[in-house]
Order: C-alpha cells, then sequence, then structure tokens
C-alpha cells in the first residue's frame, strides 16, 4: 500500500508549506475571476489618522477651554 500526498506539489512555490497547498490558493493576480472583485480602497490609514487627530485635539481644546 502507498501513501501518497492529498496535493501534488507546485514546483514555484519554495516553501514547503506552500508546495502542499492546492494550485487555486497560489493563483496569481490577474487571472479569470478577479475582474469581479471591487478595488480595494488603501486610504484606511489615512482615515483612521484624520479620526484619532479630530477626537485628539477636540478632548484636548476641551480640557484647556
Amino acid at each position: 500500500m502507498r501513501t501518497r500526498p492529498l496535493v501534488l506539489t507546485t514546483e514555484s512555490a519554495r516553501h514547503p508549506f506552500r508546495q502542499r497547498l492546492p494550485r487555486h490558493v497560489l493563483r496569481q493576480t490577474g487571472e479569470a475571476g478577479d475582474a469581479a472583485r471591487p478595488p480595494v480602497s488603501d486610504d484606511n490609514d489615512w482615515k483612521l489618522f484624520m479620526l484619532s487627530f479630530g477626537a485628539f485635539f477636540t478632548a484636548f481644546y476641551s480640557f484647556i477651554f
């Protein structure tokens, strides 16, 4: 009786853990199905900064006056 791995290895994935993952997990962007995804908003850092700055400024201003 032979024991075989459940998933065939991918030679392009160099790490042993990544070699055992199925091909659809390692799929690169630009293939079919990616066009349906909405674009990711990467301005969350600025929104969090402005919210924190505004909260700090309001609290600091209210304690002074």
